[in-house]
């Protein structure tokens, strides 16, 4: 198993520091094109709590992910996962979701990446 790039766990960890979901990424991660904006992992996990809560079937899966929050400490071991937000699976010219989803990606697992997100048309 390769070792995950150092560069984009730095990346990560900064997100983790700051309060900010401005960092646009798109990254390549087992074959799939996923772009959007990088959130910390206990935002990310808020936000995808709320998702579930509204929904009469999944909101028994909502306390799951706050449950499990992350601990918040500044020494703390390196982020092991990307959480985007606002992100989209790029197929074609298409973005799936049309309106851009929450996904948690293994650092370890993405292969190319680049700082940005990508736009798309139905042109």
């Amino acid at each position: 198993m390769p070792n995950p790039d150092e560069l984009l766990v730095s990346i990560a960890a900064m997100v983790e520091s700051e309060p900010s979901n401005q960092m646009s990424l798109t990254v390549v991660a087992q074959g799939a094109v996923i772009t959007g904006r990088l959130a910390p992992e206990n935002t990310w996990r808020e936000r995808v709590a709320e998702v579930l809560r509204a929904s009469d079937r999944l909101s028994p899966f909502a306390d799951v992910f706050v449950r499990q929050r992350r601990k918040e400490r500044p020494d703390g071991p390196a982020p092991t996962h990307l959480h985007f937000h606002l992100a989209r699976i790029l197929q074609g010219s298409l973005g799936i979701p049309e309106t851009g989803g929450m996904y948690r990606v293994a650092i370890r697992d993405v292969s190319a990446w680049t700082v940005g997100d990508f736009s798309y048309s139905d042109q």
